[in-house]
């Protein structure tokens, strides 16, 4: 990602409902875990904001954060207490079953090579361990967002699914999601894009932003009964090591 987006993200994720959305979908896969002491990896952990949210949800967890960028790094570290490492979520700096969760959140659609990823996350999670993954969607949604945010490639469901089984990990719950705000979303990306080149990082108007976060509330409550959407865009996917 570009260095000015990690700045934009930085000063609008505590704000925005899609980043509100997220961090409570990555947390519904991990309710065997609360309230319990877990070591926790969050691959590809940008400026630090999901790591605020399970901070602040499960203090009994020991979470450690993982960056490409040292800027990302820089800045996770000033807005959390969380160790947090530079390095590549395709060469985890990790010892083997080091981890009882690894969370990934909007990270492997920007490698090259996501099955390398995923065979790092099933070699540092402890048996038993979780993996909560969300990826873009849908090659044919390529924007200039993903330009922006030097996206590598947008998923399908079966072919993140394909992906997690073969790296040895045991699907448990895997849905497309932002399915209600997806018509909202098609529309801004290939029907009206901004002139300037950006991304679609930023905070809404008031009106926007409570009408996406109420959508995206009712899709939660959806998602949290193990239920799956048909389409979004986004892919969400929860996997564990035997």
């Amino acid at each position: 990602m570009q260095i000015d987006e990690y700045r934009k993200l930085a000063e609008t994720e505590d704000a925005m409902w899609y980043f509100h959305a997220l961090n409570r979908r990555m947390l519904l896969p991990l309710q065997r875990w609360r309230g319990k002491p877990a070591r926790v990896l969050d691959a590809g952990c940008g400026t630090g904001g999901l790591i605020r949210t399970l901070s602040s949800q499960e203090p009994h967890w020991t979470i450690t954060g993982l960056d490409f960028s040292p800027i990302a790094c820089t800045l996770a570290r000033e807005s959390t207490s969380a160790e947090t490492v530079q390095g590549s979520i395709t060469d985890l700096p990790f010892p083997e079953a080091s981890f009882d969760i690894v969370t990934c959140a909007d990270v492997l659609s920007q490698v090259e090579d996501g099955s390398a990823a995923l065979r790092e996350f099933a070699r540092v999670l402890r048996p038993g361990g979780v993996v909560v993954i969300n990826v873009a969607a849908y090659r044919w949604m390529w924007s200039y967002h993903d330009q922006t945010c030097e996206t590598r490639h947008r998923y399908r469901r079966s072919e993140l699914l394909s992906m997690v089984q073969a790296s040895g990990l045991r699907p448990l719950q895997a849905s497309y999601a932002n399915m209600f705000v997806f018509p909202l979303i098609i529309a801004r990306r290939k029907l009206f894009p901004p002139r300037a080149a950006t991304s679609d990082v930023q905070t809404y108007p008031p009106a926007v932003e409570s009408v996406c976060g109420a959508l995206a509330r009712v899709e939660h409550a959806w998602l949290s009964r193990g239920q799956s959407l048909p389409t979004g865009c986004s892919v969400f996917l929860a996997a564990s090591k035997s």
